[in-house]
C-alpha cells in the first residue's frame, strides 16, 4: 500500500463525480491525527423545515472521519456510525473536525464535531472503520 500524501488524498476525495463532492462536501485538511471538511449548505441538502438534512450531516462526518483513517496509508470502510444531533444546522456551511479515539490494527474509531458557520456545535458522533493494511 503506498503512503498517501495530503495532496493525493484531497485530489481523490474532492474529485468531481465522487459522492462527497456531488453532495457539497469538501475535505479541506487531512493527517492521520485530524481531518477537516465542510458541507456547503444548498437548497438540495435542506429538509422541509429549511435546515440541513441529518443525512447530509452524517455523510459529511463519515467522509471526513474516513479520510483521516485513510491518511494512515490504509484502505477502510465504515463499520458503524452514530450521531447526536444537538440543534438545527443552518447557515452557509457546516464544518466537521474528526480526531481519532483509537487507531487499531483492524479498527479505527473516530470522534467528530460539526459546527455551523457561527461556530455553534450542531452535532457530534463516533465512527468505526474496518481497516485493511498492506500485507508484508
Amino acid at each position: 500500500m503506498p503512503k498517501f500524501t495530503e495532496e493525493a488524498i484531497l485530489s481523490i476525495i474532492n474529485r468531481p463525480g465522487e459522492f462527497s463532492y456531488e453532495s457539497g462536501v469538501t475535505v479541506t485538511a487531512v493527517t492521520p491525527e485530524r481531518a477537516e471538511g465542510v458541507l456547503e449548505v444548498r437548497e438540495d441538502n435542506r429538509n422541509p423545515l429549511g435546515t440541513v438534512h441529518g443525512g447530509c450531516l452524517y455523510a459529511l462526518a463519515d467522509t471526513v472521519a474516513g479520510t483521516a483513517v485513510c491518511a494512515q496509508g490504509v484502505d477502510c470502510v465504515t463499520a458503524n456510525g452514530s450521531m447526536e444531533f444537538l440543534r438545527p444546522a443552518a447557515g452557509k456551511f457546516i464544518k466537521c473536525v474528526a480526531v481519532p479515539k483509537k487507531h487499531g490494527r483492524l479498527l479505527s474509531v473516530m470522534q467528530v464535531d460539526l459546527t455551523d458557520d457561527a461556530g455553534e456545535l450542531v452535532a457530534t458522533g463516533t465512527f468505526t472503520f474496518c481497516v485493511k493494511r498492506a500485507e508484508g
